[in-house]
Parts: C-alpha cells; sequence; structure tokens
C-alpha cells in the first residue's frame, strides 16, 4: 500500500466514489490495476468488497492520504493545505482568524510555520520577490479608481451609470444579472432523501455537478470582464479609438482572443502592432521624400508645407461635386456658390443649406459620407439612412451597438427603451428603431 496525495483538500473537485456516487474525504481507496482513468472507493465501499465491470475486490490498491509531512514534522499536507487556504481567505497576518478556520494549530504556530516555511525560505524568495516586481510594475501603469478607504460608487438601478456599467455593483462585486442567470432553478425542488434508489441519487449528484461547472463559468466570465477593465464600456472604447483606424480594426478582430491571453499580454500585443504601424508610415514618408528627390529634413518641412496648400486648392475645387448634387434646387445651389465665394476669400462660411420639400416644409439636404470614419463599415442600406438622419456614421455604429445589446439583454426592445438608451433628437431614434425592426436587427418587446 502506498501513501500518495489527494487531488485537493476540497471533496468537490475530487472525482465521485465509484460504488455510492457519494463525494470521497480521505482516506479513501484507489485501485492499482483499473486504469487508465482512476477506479476510486470510500472505505466503506471497499470493505463491502465492491465489484463493477473488471473491477474485482482482490485487486490492488492503493491508500489516497494526506497525513504524512511534507516541510517539517508535525505538520501533515492536509494541514499545509488547510494553512495556505486560510491564509487566502482570512488575509495574511489575521493569524488569530487564521488559527480558528483550522481547528488544529494555534495562533503562534500558524504564524511560525507559515513566516519559516512561506516567507523566509530562501527556495521561494526570488519567486516571491519577482511576484511582487510584476504586481508593482502592474499597480503602476493602471489607475486606481477609488482609495481603499473610499465609499466606492452604488449607480441607482436603471441609471446612466449603472447602465455604462452593465449593471455591475462596485460595492458587492457583482453584477445585477449574472450570466446563466437561472442556473439555480434547476437546484430548487432537489432534495436528497435517505431512500433514493441508485440511480435517482447519481441523477441528484450529476445536476449538482452541472450547476457546479456552471458556476466555474461565471466566475471565469467575470474574472475575464475584470481583469481586461470591460466594465466601464464608454472608457473602454475611447480608449480603443485612441489607435489609429487600421489597429482599432486590428483590435476589434482579436477582442475575441483576448480571453486566451491575459491583460498585460493582449495590451502589448496591440501596442506591438500599433508601433509598427507607425513605422510602417514613416518609412513610407521617407521613401516618398526620396522619390520626390528630397534629401534633408528642412527641405522636407518645405514639401510637406507645399503639399498641405496644393491638397486644400484640390478641396475647394471639389465643392463644385457638392453643389451638382443639389442643382435641381435653385436655393440650395445659390448657396453652396456663396459658400464657394466665402471659401475662396478666405471667410468663414456660415450657410444653412435647405431645401423645400413637396409639402412647403423645409428640410436639410442628405448629408454626405465622403470621408467620414465609419463609412466603410455600413453597407448601403445603412448609408442611406445615416444620409437622410443626417448622423455621422461612427455615431450611428455606436448606437446601433448599444440598442442590439439592450435588446440581447431583454430579449426584445421597445421605442421608449431606444429613447432612453441614445439621447438624440427622438425623431432620428423612431427612424433608428424602425430601421433596425426592419432590417431585422432587434426585435420589439
Amino acid at each position: 500500500m502506498d501513501r500518495l496525495a489527494s487531488f485537493g483538500n476540497d471533496p468537490f473537485d475530487k472525482p465521485p466514489c465509484r460504488g455510492c456516487s457519494s463525494y470521497l474525504t480521505e482516506p479513501y481507496i484507489k485501485c492499482a490495476e483499473c486504469g487508465p482513468s482512476p477506479f476510486l472507493l470510500c472505505l466503506q465501499c471497499f470493505t463491502r468488497g465492491f465489484e463493477y465491470k473488471k473491477h474485482e475486490s482482490d485487486h490492488k490498491y492503493e491508500i489516497m492520504t494526506s497525513d504524512f509531512p511534507v516541510l517539517e514534522p508535525g505538520w501533515t499536507a492536509q494541514e499545509e493545505m488547510s494553512l495556505l487556504e486560510a491564509v487566502m481567505d482570512c488575509g495574511f497576518g489575521n493569524w488569530q482568524d487564521v488559527a480558528y478556520q483550522m481547528r488544529t494549530k494555534t495562533k503562534d504556530e500558524c504564524e511560525s510555520h507559515y513566516m519559516k516555511n512561506f516567507i523566509n525560505n530562501p527556495l521561494f524568495s526570488s519567486t516571491l520577490l519577482s511576484l511582487r516586481q510584476i504586481e508593482e510594475s502592474r499597480s503602476a501603469d493602471s489607475a486606481i479608481p477609488f482609495k481603499p478607504t473610499d465609499d466606492p460608487p452604488r449607480p441607482t438601478f436603471d441609471s446612466v451609470l449603472s447602465r455604462d456599467m452593465a449593471g455591475y455593483m462596485p460595492a458587492r462585486a457583482d453584477f445585477m444579472e449574472e450570466f446563466d442567470n437561472y442556473a439555480e432553478w434547476d437546484l430548487k425542488d432537489i432534495d436528497f432523501v435517505d431512500d433514493d434508489s441508485d440511480v435517482l441519487h447519481a441523477l441528484k449528484v450529476a445536476v449538482v455537478d452541472i450547476y457546479h461547472s456552471r458556476l466555474k463559468e461565471r466566475q471565469r466570465r467575470k474574472k475575464i470582464i475584470r481583469d481586461h477593465g470591460l466594465i466601464n464600456l464608454r472608457k473602454f472604447q475611447m480608449l480603443e479609438r485612441c489607435y489609429p483606424k487600421e489597429v482599432q480594426e486590428l483590435y476589434d478582430v482579436m477582442r475575441r482572443f483576448a480571453r486566451v491571453a491575459g491583460p498585460i499580454e493582449h495590451d502589448k500585443f496591440i501596442e506591438s502592432h500599433a508601433l509598427e504601424f507607425e513605422l510602417r508610415r514613416e518609412i513610407r514618408r521617407l521613401q516618398e521624400y526620396r522619390k520626390a528627390g528630397i534629401k534633408s529634413f528642412c527641405s522636407a518641412k518645405v514639401y510637406e508645407r507645399v503639399k498641405r496648400v496644393r491638397e486644400d486648392e484640390r478641396r475647394k475645387r471639389t465643392m463644385l461635386c457638392d453643389v451638382l448634387q443639389y442643382i435641381q434646387d435653385g436655393r440650395a445651389c445659390q448657396q453652396w456658390l456663396s459658400k464657394q465665394a466665402s471659401i475662396d476669400a478666405g471667410i468663414t462660411p456660415v450657410v444653412t443649406t435647405i431645401t423645400v420639400s413637396a409639402s412647403g416644409r423645409r428640410s436639410a439636404p442628405p448629408l454626405n459620407l465622403t470621408g467620414l470614419p465609419g463609412t466603410e463599415k455600413l453597407n448601403e442600406r445603412e448609408k442611406e439612412l445615416c444620409q437622410v438622419v443626417r448622423l455621422v456614421p461612427g455615431a450611428y455604429l455606436e448606437y446601433k451597438q448599444a440598442l442590439l445589446n439592450e435588446c440581447r439583454r431583454q430579449g426584445g426592445l421597445r421605442l421608449a427603451q431606444a429613447r432612453a438608451l441614445i439621447k438624440i433628437d427622438v425623431n432620428k431614434t423612431r427612424k433608428i428603431y424602425d430601421f433596425l425592426i426592419k432590417e431585422g436587427y432587434v426585435n420589439k418587446a
């Protein structure tokens, strides 16, 4: 018989007993001949001589226990794990609560053993020092949202701040609506009784295991959100806009892989690509200078100044193309010509461009989307909507994403909810809402 380390201190981390499906507590039995998956039995099933398929009661076996010293005599492996878990739960230095949670050691014994073997041990000193340096570098680069002594923000339900934080409650470090929010419903009617059959008992245990895995997935998602700073979505979007357009597109594509890498590694990856983009742009600029025969930076400054003047003149000439779009309306054409004359004279034009509809009501002409950021991300129908509503593509994409998220969260969307989310003209909100309904992006609540 061998004395081997167990899976861990938590019984939920170990596979259940093959005989009674109960969670294993040390010591328990492991068959040395059945495999490759471990065949584990509790002491009660082992003493009854439980046999199952290829397993027989006369097989060789191993006793799985943590009742043996690891670092020093008098402290078993089980007690070492209990000490580490107690320090993690109660905090370093709170030795009175650590000893109360362990129940087998005194306050002084816990403190002296932990300081001797985990703090002052030369084997761990270099590792602890490197971890401390990494933690200090992380805290130096990130902003502290509020001091530990301050009261964290408590936004009211359905307020603007609460929506911006996705329902996150800093005081509780929790969300108003969790991922898989109704996972507990599968457990509300389960009751373990003594007269349950083996099949029914195993089925109930399986349901509890499924619920436990769903809780782990919920914690994993919350950890990703906190580590990557996704709680404040507006701040995250502002940081994203600091990058050039090409890097923003890469940022959007690579966001799904952020859960694989850590937040520091993911940011380093994006920053390295941003640096590569800047270097490539600088190389293209130098190649343009070389092609133009420029050999000094003084000549490059003159070249850039003349280039800007030439581009301004070309931009003025394109004003005629804008006039041709409204040539059928005499008043609008006259206003565009006046604007061109003001630009040529060096005066900032103040022109209110209007057209007259068939009903006699004045309305603004469609918005020209040429050169506006985000236009390439729109399809033809969305471009037509932005022109009619006179909404820049960047704002439309932000409003659209907000409405889609709310529809996905609520299972539907009403016009009143859309108006509460995007604070713009109500007529524009209605047109955007009707368009998203018509195109099938959102569903009516």
